[in-house]
């Protein structure tokens, strides 16, 4: 038996790694690359999220910039759409791409869709079991505690779901972004594609972070059947 972090069943980890590494570094070049390809518009992402906004009645959520880089969220708490810096000045696709995914988050708010409010009504679970999950397990598996590992193993289930429930947020949030780019003449035809290749690259690292978690979840049912049977 290997007990703690440091054991074979963490070469289970090593595809999703690989996986998440590749999403990771495809979202930043693909958003590099149409960061240099100004839309014709001419308009910024803050300006294009500020329109999208009003026209679907949310003229009450104000548009903010916010440090860093990808770092563009829609709060639902405090009803704020915040771009990053390299989208809120930017008159670039990708930058106008993210700054309508966002406000797809917003509308989708605005309409109740379904698997945001089960997301957000979960976060606070979700924070407490991702922080408490895998000190109780291991915890467990070094006492020989079986009680303890399956806490462990029940409070990650929760993040397990979180994951789930994440991707048809996200997607729906992309597909509203790029119909409303198209409805509205925020982007030409051309343009659209290169908007979709942004949010298409962006969703790996969702699907990224959804197979790693299951990754792990293996990696806990393993180490908990392999101390049963000791």
């Amino acid at each position: 038996m290997y007990p703690g972090y440091f054991d074979p069943s963490m070469l289970l980890l090593i595809p999703a790694l690989i996986l998440a590494m590749w999403a990771q570094s495809r979202v930043k070049s693909v958003f590099a690359r149409y960061s240099q390809v100004a839309a014709r518009r001419g308009v910024t992402g803050s300006q294009v999220a500020r329109d999208l906004l009003d026209r679907f009645g949310l003229g009450n959520v104000p548009v903010n910039p916010v440090a860093g880089n990808l770092t563009d969220h829609y709060d639902p708490r405090k009803k704020t759409l915040n771009l990053s810096e390299s989208v809120y000045n930017s008159p670039s696709i990708a930058a106008i791409g993210v700054a309508a995914h966002e406000v797809g988050h917003a509308i989708q708010d605005n309409t109740n869709y379904a698997p945001l409010r089960i997301r957000n009504a979960i976060v606070p679970v979700v924070n407490i079991g991702s922080t408490l999950a895998f000190p109780l397990f291991f915890i467990g598996l070094l006492m020989q505690g079986p009680t303890l590992m399956n806490i462990g193993i029940l409070l990650f289930l929760g993040v397990i779901v979180f994951h789930l429930v994440t991707l048809p947020v996200e997607f729906d949030a992309s597909k509203r972004a790029l119909r409303v780019l198209a409805d509205t003449g925020s982007l030409s035809s051309d343009e659209i594609s290169g908007a979709g290749a942004v949010l298409k690259a962006a969703a790996w690292t969702y699907i990224s972070a959804t197979i790693m978690a299951f990754a792990q979840l293996l990696r806990l049912l393993l180490l908990r059947g392999s101390r049963s049977r000791d």
